[in-house]
């Protein structure tokens, strides 16, 4: 990788996603948790900033991966924002999983600068960001994306362009309001069925085999709930983030989405049952709690 790259975010899939960037060239990192990064750096060969602004100073194209959009529009400004370190003719590729309107507003506060945006949120888990084998979902100007290739190729093995500025976050969080949908409609329908006297391994592996299967059944559900393993990998707070983002974009296209709002209100019951450190699949636990039953096989 020939550009100087600055990675702000050192999450389950930020760290990753770092790593397999400073095994191609020159990386600082800088995380809201300082022994992080500096734990991080050690370990990777890199060098920990001592705030946004010091790394942004040495960087030729800067990625952020954190919560929110708003986490992101917060690091550019005060003394040690990003802002202050930017120079003209960089590049800002923000792969948190945020949500269109603020990109849109970060990229006209960037380009004031002259730096160029786009956002380039990801899908394929913790797995598949330790694999590099993450799927980019990128917005921009085509010139934008062209020159982001190279970066985003590091940890993924698909960049897809989408649109203009927002639309990556678009697509991120439509794709996690359908995951959500079926992570519920899952848990609803093997409760029932294990109730009904179907040994839940055998629901899972006849619907696999039918057309009600989906990445829930044919991957979640094997490797997290028939075995009661529950690792937490993605929390379910995100999850809900993301689908009240695409909740909000239905509302602005004027789309009716009756289907994504349920989603909203049954993850949002789950959010306050489970806590803010469940794991996004644990919201089946709600369903298995409720209906007296455990899906185990």
């Amino acid at each position: 990788m020939s550009l100087r790259a600055g990675f702000l975010g050192l999450g389950a899939i930020g760290a990753p996603m770092a790593a397999h960037l400073a095994r191609r060239g020159p990386l600082v990192v800088w995380n809201r948790t300082g022994e992080r990064a500096t734990e991080f750096s050690t370990r990777h060969r890199c060098r920990a900033a001592r705030t946004p602004r010091d790394l942004a100073a040495e960087s030729e194209v800067v990625i952020t991966c954190l919560p929110t959009s708003q986490d992101v529009e917060r690091l550019l400004d005060g003394p040690d924002g990003l802002l202050g370190g930017l120079e003209p003719g960089g590049l800002f590729l923000d792969c948190t999983s945020g949500d269109p309107a603020t990109s849109r507003r970060i990229a006209s506060r960037l380009a004031e600068r002259g730096v160029t945006f786009a956002d380039a949120p990801v899908s394929g888990g913790t797995n598949g960001a330790e694999a590099g084998t993450l799927t980019v979902m990128i917005g921009g100007h085509p010139d934008t994306v062209a020159r982001a290739r190279e970066v985003l190729s590091a940890f993924s093995s698909r960049i897809e362009h989408m649109g203009p500025v927002g639309t990556g976050h678009a697509m991120k969080a439509v794709n996690n309001a359908l995951l959500a949908i079926n992570i519920l409609a899952a848990g609803e329908g093997l409760a029932a069925l294990v109730k009904a006297g179907v040994p839940a391994r055998t629901a899972v592996a006849v619907l696999n085999l039918s057309s009600g299967r989906s990445f829930v059944s044919e991957a979640l559900v094997p490797e997290r709930v028939l075995n009661g393993s529950w690792p937490r990998t993605f929390r379910l707070a995100l999850l809900d983030k993301d689908v009240r983002i695409a909740r909000d974009l239905l509302g602005d296209a004027g789309v009716a989405g009756p289907l994504v709002d349920l989603a909203g209100t049954l993850l949002g019951r789950a959010r306050a049952a489970l806590g803010e450190d469940a794991d996004y699949m644990e919201a089946i636990r709600l369903v298995e709690q409720e209906a007296g039953v455990e899906i185990r096989g």
